[in-house]
């Protein structure tokens, strides 16, 4: 497993540009709240330290990580936005609800940032258990909310 190897909250700092003057959004998935929330924390924060302004950084709900897609669309869609991220979550369960729900979501918000042409970033945990999502969204493995506010902000330097 990658994270096992390295932390989600480590990068190098190559391509890192003044976002001073930048605007973000960030969807946050209200469904597995207690990791999207760290999620949430991990990206806002990371932000913050490489310079975004509170202001220039905007926050939308959605129910659940399949409904990502059409939030980062619609943030997309405002020319004032350069970069969306989007956080969620979803675990494993016992029937292939979450090979749909996975794959719909990573093609859609691919498919989005194509649309726009702007950075629309997967911060989606899909672990096994909620367990590795903890681990994976503030706990022993880092926090892939810092590894997709990093990206957003590499992604504008490219």
């Amino acid at each position: 497993m990658a994270t096992s190897l390295k932390s989600l909250s480590e990068y190098s700092s190559k391509n890192i540009l003044d976002i001073s003057a930048k605007k973000f959004a960030i969807v946050v998935s209200e469904w597995n709240e207690e990791v999207t929330e760290a999620l949430y924390s991990g990206a806002y924060q990371t932000l913050l330290q490489h310079g975004a302004k509170k202001e220039n950084i905007i926050r939308k709900n959605v129910p659940g990580s399949f409904e990502l897609s059409l939030g980062a669309q619609w943030c997309a869609q405002d020319e004032d936005i350069d970069a969306v991220i989007c956080l969620g979550c979803v675990i494993q369960g016992e029937t292939r609800h979450f090979d749909f729900i996975c794959d719909a979501v990573a093609h859609g918000i691919t498919n989005v940032s194509l649309k726009y042409n702007k950075p629309v970033i997967f911060g989606v945990l899909t672990p096994n258990t909620q367990q590795q999502a903890l681990d994976r969204a503030g706990g022993k493995h880092g926090n892939k909310g810092d590894e997709a506010a990093i990206t957003a902000i590499k992604m504008l330097g490219f």
